[in-house]
């Protein structure tokens, strides 16, 4: 999962335990609020208040997060199963990336994922910070009276979110039924992590966060510099060829060509980039121990390894079909304006 800074390596273990990892917050004294949104989305704005009476989850996420994505089948259910019963679903949407921060990005990744609910643009964290929350993804479930009875962070428990939904829908209305607990499936990105086979950590490339840089000469920061790989990456290891500007938040192609390579573990390799230039196409081409991908290509590329940034968000790049095992892989960029944040697995 996804953490802007953390330095406490209790809380680190922890967080990948269950699936996420906490970003620090500022505490404030407020009661859990609505109020802050830099915009709505398939609805006016809501106050908490307005909502007595009915049955809110809450649902904090940030568009390119694939541990929300994986929860996302079971909200988007819930949302749809309950709504005449009285829940009511509001996404929130905190941004982490500068670029989940700008409002038309968060209505096309909305509309693209399939959100229907309303979604609250949270890209000032005012909503976050009232909540007093710490993950992406999170799950508030708030009783008719406004009390929040139930919360959820991270991957899993499906049933027992649906449980507690059914519950507090039944102290809402006793001629609510508990509905047969729909039996989900998910597929694409949004399909369950093989997590026996998972052992690459999500890992950010901009100078705040990354680990495993193995480039002779390490990291010049914030500098224009020509990069070269080392012979043999160890795992979890990740190097940079040609030139580039290794920034805070990211990784940004200098010139019209690049590589990006590392050493993974898992059955699906996801990257989280873009493009400097608003509406400029990057064509890139990845290989997989230096063979084209083949039946083991993501949702984002062909079999031969081709795929095009048409904007900046999460692509899935590798779906590997056979045996899980430590893989080299490469995406070269094939014209410039490529900007590179993060690598996810599952």
């Amino acid at each position: 999962m996804r953490t802007l800074f953390i330095t406490i390596p209790a809380i680190l273990i922890v967080a990948i335990i269950v699936g996420v990892l906490p970003i620090p917050f500022t505490p404030v004294q407020n009661k859990p609020s609505l109020e802050g949104a830099t915009s709505w989305l398939n609805t006016k704005p809501l106050k908490m208040e307005e909502l007595r009476g009915k049955v809110v989850l809450i649902d904090f996420w940030t568009y390119t997060c694939i541990n929300w994505r994986r929860t996302m089948p079971y909200v988007r259910d819930w949302a749809s199963k309950y709504k005449d019963q009285g829940l009511v679903v509001i996404g929130v949407h905190t941004p982490e990336f500068s670029f989940e921060q700008v409002s038309e990005n968060v209505k096309n990744a909305s509309k693209e994922i399939g959100i229907a609910y309303p979604v609250a643009v949270d890209s000032k964290y005012e909503i976050w910070n009232s909540f007093r929350n710490h993950y992406w993804p999170a799950l508030y479930l708030i009783d008719e009276n406004g009390k929040i009875r139930y919360q959820k962070f991270g991957e899993g428990d499906y049933l027992e979110i649906e449980q507690n939904i059914q519950q507090l829908l039944r102290e809402l209305s006793p001629k609510n039924t508990a509905l047969q607990i729909t039996e989900i499936k998910p597929g694409g990105v949004e399909a369950a992590a093989d997590w026996e086979n998972v052992r690459s950590p999500e890992n950010y490339v901009g100078y705040g966060q990354t680990k495993g840089f193995a480039s002779p000469g390490g990291i010049i920061s914030d500098k224009q510099t020509a990069y070269s790989a080392p012979a043999h990456l160890q795992l979890n290891q990740w190097a940079l060829t040609g030139g580039w500007n290794i920034r805070k938040e990211k990784v940004s192609l200098i010139g019209t060509q690049g590589r990006l390579i590392c050493r993974f573990h898992a059955r699906d390799l996801n990257l989280i980039v873009g493009s400097s230039v608003k509406g400029k196409a990057i064509k890139f081409r990845v290989t997989i121990d230096g063979k084209l991908p083949g039946t083991g290509h993501g949702l984002d590329i062909d079999e031969n390894g081709n795929g095009t940034i048409t904007e900046p968000r999460m692509y899935q790049l590798i779906r590997q079909q056979g045996p899980i095992i430590d893989r080299d892989f490469q995406i070269e960029f094939l014209n410039s304006n490529a900007e590179v944040f993060d690598f996810t697995f599952g």
